[in-house]
């Protein structure tokens, strides 16, 4: 999956890691996929309902070395 953008918000707590999110979102084009690095573990759930409320696509994530993933396509 190509990525345009890789956010590193590993070490902050919520709700930093949706307010990065927010301010990388706004730099992309519509269809482009945002790559989000978090270890709060909150982000899991944070992530996905702050993508679907704001019309964007949670396309896949997942947990390496207690680093959460998260890949968002920008709708």
């Amino acid at each position: 999956m190509e990525t345009a953008k890789v956010l590193d918000a590993k070490g902050l707590a919520c709700p930093m890691p949706i307010v990065k999110t927010k301010k990388a979102m706004n730099d992309l084009e519509s269809g482009q996929v945002l790559e989000i690095h978090a270890t709060d573990k909150g982000a899991k759930n944070d992530l996905a309902a702050w993508a679907k409320s704001g019309g964007h696509e949670l396309v896949k994530h997942e947990e390496e070395s207690n680093v959460f993933k998260f890949w968002i396509k920008k709708g």
